[in-house]
């Protein structure tokens, strides 16, 4: 223990200068760490740290991570603390949460969720391929294919699991699962997930900053991406040119057809990460033979129907029924606040709870949303298994009253009817300005 008169301070002014790639310093409980090495080997990316860099980072360390990683920090100090360095009464709070949460055991039982999720998605697949395989008629499989897009529901939940927590035995069979439950069984690369996932995640709803809300020139849920603003993620920007502003003019009625096609997009990102020789992506090969698995099996399930008419709507069920997927994950986020710029440490809660918006259900149907209709329990205790959540909402519930922050929770009707007003109205506003344009440019 360093003791008070022997610490070397520096001011949270100075740890900002500290921001970026070649040269970056955060902080943890006031200790200041340069990671401007770790962050090429991060297992999370190098997009968290650097959204978090140069400053406190606390929360979203303590989000993250078990407790077995704060041994790791320790070759990373350079020795100074953090002069500056306050602690929000929300903060305290949430810290007193984790612990209670750890000292409970609750970031360790998972419960038998994982095998009956095996099991259920076992189940779907096998009904698949009988249908494929040993039915004849057209309607046999158009079911097939329904069946086929809710296991892909099912198998994302399971790959989202393991990509935050260990849901086997050891991180080798937690790799495993996520390969097979995401590059083989889905075609859609779990590395491209961490990637964009864990950027999701720290900067919620950042429009600048989340890869979530960075859907143009198709979809925009904010009049602030109107002005092209440049997206931190991909590096490149987010251009509102004429094309986007048609689209966007009527995206509250393109939104649920886009959604049926989503998957091709998420197809398309994997093999554009997985190929790109810019990007550092973690166990590249075993990724693509993944991936390579998925373009073997999928097509040669599609080319065992009779004809191309049921070929065409055998994929199209199967997308259009998974499509339930990717509109839940829109709900949980597009009607919510949004802003522009880097997450603050110091704020990161608050951010969480803005940010977020649940799904309301009755217990029997969480095996349907996969646990993320509890989205800000999840924003907060990511690592929490997706057994745990439900019990732990009033407590979340508790700590947004006492400390006057938005908690929503919406039906599942509520919050695609709030989604849609959301983007009909940055859609009129689009239209205005279309509208603007083509008088000034007429005439």
């Amino acid at each position: 223990m360093v003791a008070e008169e022997d610490k070397r301070y520096i001011t949270s002014e100075e740890l900002r200068k500290h921001s970026a790639r070649g040269d970056l310093w955060i902080s943890i409980q006031g200790k200041v760490y340069d990671v401007t090495e770790w962050i090429q080997r991060h297992p999370g990316g190098d997009v968290p740290i650097l959204d978090l860099a140069g400053q406190d980072c606390t929360d979203a360390f303590i989000a993250f991570h078990p407790g077995t990683a704060w041994k790791h920090l320790d070759p990373f100090f350079t020795g100074y603390y953090l002069r500056d360095y306050r602690v929000s009464e929300v903060s305290k709070d949430y810290r007193a949460l984790c612990s209670d949460f750890s000292r409970a055991g609750l970031f360790d039982n998972k419960g038998h969720g994982v095998i009956y999720s095996f099991s259920f998605i076992a189940l779907l697949l096998s009904l698949c391929l009988y249908g494929v395989l040993r039915c004849h008629t057209l309607l046999a499989h158009v079911l097939s294919g329904a069946l086929l897009g809710l296991a892909w529901m099912q198998i994302s939940y399971l790959g989202h699991d393991s990509g935050h927590y260990n849901i086997m035995t050891t991180r080798g069979f937690n790799k495993f699962a996520q390969i097979l439950t995401g590059n083989c069984l889905t075609g859609i690369s779990i590395a491209w997930w961490k990637w964009t996932h864990n950027a999701h995640h720290v900067a919620c709803n950042s429009l600048d900053h989340d890869p979530d809300l960075q859907h143009l020139p198709v979809l925009a849920v904010s009049p602030t991406l109107f002005r092209s603003i440049q997206s931190r993620f991909y590096g490149r920007e987010l251009t509102f040119d004429p094309l986007a502003r048609f689209l966007v003019s009527y995206q509250h009625f393109t939104f649920y057809p886009v959604m049926c096609v989503a998957r091709v997009n998420l197809y398309l990102q994997t093999f554009l990460l997985l190929l790109s020789k810019r990007r550092r992506v973690p166990d590249r090969a075993l990724n693509i033979l993944g991936i390579m698995v998925f373009w073997a099996w999928f097509p040669l399930l599609v080319s065992c129907l009779p004809n191309w008419t049921e070929r065409v709507v055998f994929v199209l069920t199967s997308f259009c029924v998974c499509s339930i997927q990717h509109v839940q994950f829109c709900l949980n986020h597009f009607a919510a606040n949004v802003y522009v710029g880097r997450p603050e440490g110091n704020d990161w809660f608050e951010k969480q709870t803005r940010g977020t918006i649940d799904i309301s259900c009755t217990e029997w149907m969480d095996w349907f949303f996969g646990g993320l209709q509890f989205q800000l329990e999840h924003h907060l205790f990511p690592r929490l298994p997706r057994s745990q959540l439900r019990n732990i909402s009033p407590v979340v519930q508790a700590l947004c009253k006492k400390h006057n922050l938005p908690y929503r929770s919406l039906s599942f009707i509520q919050a695609n009817l709030t989604t849609l007003q959301t983007l009909r109205s940055a859609a009129l506003e689009a239209r205005e300005n279309l509208l603007w344009e083509a008088v000034n440019t007429h005439g």
